[in-house]
């Protein structure tokens, strides 16, 4: 019983196979919509980085968060 072995020109990997049948539209495509990807991603970073901070008052003046927050004392 003789069995026949592929030659290299025979034999074709799945991923040579892949890249000879890869949609060059569809590669296109996939590229504009990863550009607006990141696009959006960094606007939206840019965006954040522009909106202005906001402290407390009392945080500026040295004063606790809890020491703030107790009602005043009393005196009797």
């Amino acid at each position: 019983m003789k069995t026949n072995t592929p030659t290299f020109e025979q034999f074709e990997s799945t991923y040579a196979m892949l890249l000879r049948s890869e949609e060059k539209e569809r590669s296109a495509s996939e590229m504009l919509i990863y550009a607006l990807l990141i696009l959006s991603a960094v606007f939206s970073i840019w965006q954040l980085a522009l909106l202005p901070i906001t402290v407390p008052t009392n945080l500026l003046h040295g004063v606790s968060a809890t020491q703030a927050a107790q009602p005043p004392r009393a005196t009797a």
